[in-house]
């Protein structure tokens, strides 16, 4: 006897992940694309530095870290440096 052929499903369709950007505005020049984010997994360390101004921010990272969240620690950085002054002038 023969045996009846199994029906096979139809491969999953694979989802287009969006990349991320690693080029961003920076945020003392203004400059569209002016800052470059960099990940150094060897020494765990991701910098953001612009190319116009020459602005820079480096930070330590972990194997999730994306350059997005770098330059998102940047400028939260840069705005408690901010608030910071604007309550010692008060």
């Amino acid at each position: 006897m023969a045996r009846r052929k199994s029906r096979s499903k139809p491969a999953p369709k694979k989802r287009l992940l969006e990349k991320l950007d690693k080029v961003f505005s920076c945020p003392f020049c203004n400059h569209m694309y002016g800052v470059e984010c960099v990940i150094d997994m060897k020494l765990r360390i991701g910098s953001a530095e612009c190319c116009i101004c020459d602005a820079h921010y480096s930070t330590k990272i972990n194997r999730l870290t994306e350059p997005i969240d770098i330059y998102s620690e940047w400028i939260d950085e840069c705005e408690r440096v901010n608030n910071a002054e604007e309550e010692e002038v008060f």
